[in-house]
Order: C-alpha cells, then structure tokens, then sequence
C-alpha cells in the first residue's frame, strides 16, 4: 500500500502505476478508487500512469472525522500531485470528484493541469436556492442525512439501483457491481460521509467554472437520476471558457462502470486530442 500523510496527519491512500503521460482519477461520493478500474486497467494499457487515490475519510484512507469540505479536498488532492511530483496532468473527477477536480484546478494546481473532465460531476451547484430555483431541494440532501446516519448499511444497497439505472425497464442488473458499490461504501468513515453530502450538495463552483481556461470535457448521461443533468452537465459547459459537452441519450450516473466502453473511447480522444 502507498500512502501519504497530509500536512494535518490524514493518512491518504493512493495508486501509483504505469509510466507515460499522466491521468489522476477522483472519485465520487461515498467510494474509493476502486470505482476506477475499468479506466485505470483501458489506459493502463495504451502506456499512462494512472494515479487515483481514496478521499479522507473514504476507502482506505484514515477516517479523518475533520475538515470534509471540497476546498480541502482539493488541497489534499493538491499535496498528493505536489509530493508525486507530476506535471502536465489530465485530471478526472466523478460526481463529487468533479467538484474536486474544478475546484483543484482553479485554485491549486500552479501550472501542474494540462486538461480536466468531469463526469456525471455535481457542478455548478446541486442544492435548490434562490440562485438555482432549478436545482434539487434541500429535504432530498436531507433525507441523504438522516439514511446514512440510521441506515447506512440498506440504504448504500438501496442507492446503487438508481445510481446505475438499475431501476429502469429492461436494466441489465449485474449483483456483482451493486456489491462492489457497497463494499467500498462501507469502508469509509460515516462522519466523513454524513459530512461530505453538504459537501458535494452546497458548494457553488460558479466562480471555478468561469476561471479555467484550460480544456475542460463534460460528460454526463441523460438518465441521471443522482445529478440531474439539466442543472449540472449543460450549466456547467456553458460557463466554461474552453469547454467541451458530451451526453448521452439513457446513460445512468455510473456510467463509468456501466458504459465504460463509451466513456473511456470519449475520455482517450480528448486526452489524445
């Protein structure tokens, strides 16, 4: 196992593999890096190194009970890169990893960033208010709360069927991936992920949106039931400067896992481009 200590003593898990250009993975809420693995193994392939690591408090990173904001996320996505040392990087964020990546991006990254994509990703802002009268309504986010602080264990199974539009007419259900979603979502800390829903919910990514000037790809299925795709996916590609929007007709918010044939061909053509 590799692993970094923070500047503020959290235990950071990562994966460090291959050699060739550079991708770093972000995951989403509530999982790991594990959720990766059918891009890291395609680009593994085609001669990358791939680094993707476990969030504080997620998988098997040290369950941090501080500090579960997207700012120090980023900042400790920040300090990873810095102690690797890597330069001219792709950086890649799922859901709540693509707040991370965004946020990293705008306010971290000192040169180090050669491109960006987020998928599925929760920008600009998930939460209802009078500023995005469109968005989702905070007793959703609430009630996100209270199921994983009581009924954790049923409600992350729950989850997965809307995740991976496993409740749809004719869905290919596979229990192996439903599994796997819960076994890395119970290897997280509770604290860390009862704190990360206003995390991922609340922060506005607006300004960050705005400020990054280097390609950006968007990608986002249309069936999203998690991170509806009008408020997020085709918001955020047009506050982007050098932004590029791809959905996908019927594609789940797992779509990395389910459709992952689709989005890693996506994924090398823009990283190639």
């Amino acid at each position: 196992m590799s692993t970094l200590t923070l500047k503020d003593g959290t235990e950071i898990f990562y994966k460090d593999q291959g050699a060739g250009p550079v991708l770093m993975f972000h995951h989403g809420w509530p999982l790991s890096s594990d959720d990766w693995d059918a891009q890291v193994i395609f680009f593994l392939q085609r001669g990358y190194r791939v680094i993707s690591h476990d969030r504080r408090g997620h998988g098997r990173s040290s369950q941090n009970i501080y500090n579960h904001t997207i700012e120090q996320y980023a900042s400790d996505a920040a300090e990873l890169v810095e102690f690797l040392d890597l330069k001219d990087v792709v950086h890649i964020g799922h859901s709540t990893g693509g707040g991370e990546v965004i946020r990293y991006v705008h306010k971290y990254a000192n040169g180090r960033a050669k491109k960006a994509v987020l998928i599925s990703a929760v920008p600009p802002v998930m939460v209802k208010s009078e500023n995005n009268p469109d968005g989702v309504p905070m007793e959703v986010f609430d009630g996100i709360r209270e199921q994983t602080l009581n009924n954790r264990n049923q409600f992350y199974f729950d989850l997965t069927f809307p995740f991976y539009g496993y409740n749809r007419e004719g869905a290919n259900v596979k229990d192996g991936v439903q599994r796997n979603w819960w076994r890395q979502g119970m290897m997280g800390g509770i604290v860390a992920h009862y704190d990360g829903i206003k995390a991922f919910s609340e922060t506005d990514f607006t300004e960050d949106l705005k400020a990054v000037d280097i390609p950006v790809l968007v990608l986002h299925g249309e069936d999203d039931q998690i991170v509806p795709i009008e408020n997020s996916a085709i918001k955020s590609a047009k506050l982007l400067k050098n932004g590029k929007l791809i959905t996908y007709p019927g594609f789940p918010h797992g779509m990395p896992t389910t459709e992952h044939e689709t989005i890693n061909k996506d994924l090398l053509e823009f990283i190639e481009a």
